[in-house]
């Protein structure tokens, strides 16, 4: 069968040359690949927030509790570029009706008060607002092994429909098919809308609370 004359080759020259063409086309398509940011999408069962809830005011030695919340209810994406960290992204949403106070610290009978105001109007208002979400803006590389990478991730925070800028120190761990991430920073309630908690005036929530995280992703 006579082969088209596109597809001839004449000699053992054009052979390799046709070879090393191919070879050269594969390579380049490699290194492309190798470069193009990978998208992960957040592991639920396996990630998790703690936000911490100190206390205030001149009984605060004496009365009242520190309070911890948990947030189990995590979704989004993380996108991550690890030859150019800059051009990797976050968007998380949480379920902030699905907020959960530990009991931590405090008594059994409290737990359901402390529930209560945290989702009311005062606070959360979980019935108007039943997410909060953040999406990055910028990730600035702070250090890297050929594993992690610590960044620092600056975004838009949205609690209440109010948004705000924060910037947090990102720790993030690629390990084959898994991205692991974790952080803390802080939230200053009344930024977003919300009154810190006060019991008989004397003793308060601190009007910032610590939100420390775990994030899987695959």
């Amino acid at each position: 069968m006579r082969l088209p004359a596109s597809f001839r080759l004449h000699s053992s020259g054009g052979i390799v040359a046709g070879l090393s063409a191919s070879c050269l086309i594969a390579l380049v398509i490699l290194i492309h690949a190798a470069g193009t940011p990978r998208s992960y999408t957040i592991d639920a069962a396996h990630s998790h927030a703690t936000i911490e809830v100190g206390k205030s005011g001149v009984f605060s030695f004496a009365a009242g509790h520190t309070h911890e919340v948990e947030a189990r209810t995590i979704a989004g994406t993380l996108t991550v570029d690890a030859d150019d960290p800059a051009r990797s992204t976050v968007h998380v949403t949480v379920d902030a009706s699905a907020l959960r106070v530990t009991g931590k610290g405090e008594s059994a009978d409290d737990v359901p008060k402390v529930q209560e105001t945290m989702a009311s109007a005062q606070v959360l208002d979980v019935r108007s607002y039943p997410t909060i979400t953040f999406a990055s803006t910028s990730i600035a590389l702070k250090g890297h092994t050929p594993t992690t990478l610590e960044t620092i991730v600056s975004g838009q925070l949205t609690i209440r429909n109010v948004t705000h800028p924060i910037s947090v120190p990102v720790s993030v761990h690629i390990d084959g098919q898994k991205v692991s991430a974790t952080g803390r920073f802080p939230v200053k309630q009344t930024e977003f809308g919300m009154k810190p908690v006060s019991v008989a005036g004397v003793v308060s929530v601190k009007d910032t609370v610590n939100v420390s995280f775990a994030i899987e992703a695959r």
